[in-house]
């Protein structure tokens, strides 16, 4: 199932449509010295997207803004549903293969080394994000309370991910949600 939605280029302008809503949210704020913020958009080359993908140049543009006031110019990095911080890869597919690196077999790892181009050791690193930095991130501290009973952080990000209501894709997308403080400049838990 998640693999028509990550090819599925509506899913893609949803997450792009979340971005924009996000950084103009950010782009009303002002900089912490009490300046405007312009626009200073930069390009991403994520990886990870499906090769019979066909989408624009716009999903990958970062959306940031630079404080106008000379000698300040203090960037601001608005949460992302399709970035992951500073990863290369999207954040949809760091979340959903970690989850199938649970139930992952060799061959699955080649099919995946082959569709999207992500190696094993990749996904392995990724799976010990979850597990290591993820879980003892002041974000996730503060917003594991949100969930009772407990999450299981012993498997991160499927334990997760099945907190959310919905189909498939809504729960990716509330998953995204919230994560997304932990995907810009500043984590700001909400």
């Amino acid at each position: 199932m998640y693999r028509e939605l990550l090819a599925d280029a509506t899913f893609h302008n949803l997450l792009l449509a979340c971005d924009r809503d996000l950084a103009e949210e950010a782009r009303a704020g002002r900089c912490h010295c009490g300046g405007a913020l312009h626009s200073a958009t930069y390009r991403r080359k994520p990886r990870g997207r499906p090769r019979s993908l066909s989408i624009g140049p716009e999903h990958d543009r970062r959306f940031s803004f630079c404080c106008a006031v000379d000698g300040c110019r203090t960037r601001e990095t608005p949460p992302s549903l399709r970035f992951l911080g500073r990863k290369i890869y999207l954040a949809a597919m760091v979340v959903l293969i970690a989850i199938m690196r649970h139930g992952a077999t060799v061959p699955r790892l080649r099919q995946l080394t082959e569709v999207v181009g992500v190696d094993r050791r990749t996904v392995a690193r990724w799976q010990a994000w979850w597990r290591d930095t993820f879980t003892a991130s002041p974000f996730w501290q503060i917003g594991r309370a949100a969930f009772m009973p407990p999450v299981d952080q012993d498997h991160l990000p499927a334990a997760l991910l099945e907190r959310f209501a919905g189909s498939g894709g809504e729960q990716l997308i509330a998953l995204l949600r919230f994560i997304a403080p932990i995907t810009g400049g500043r984590v700001h838990a909400r």
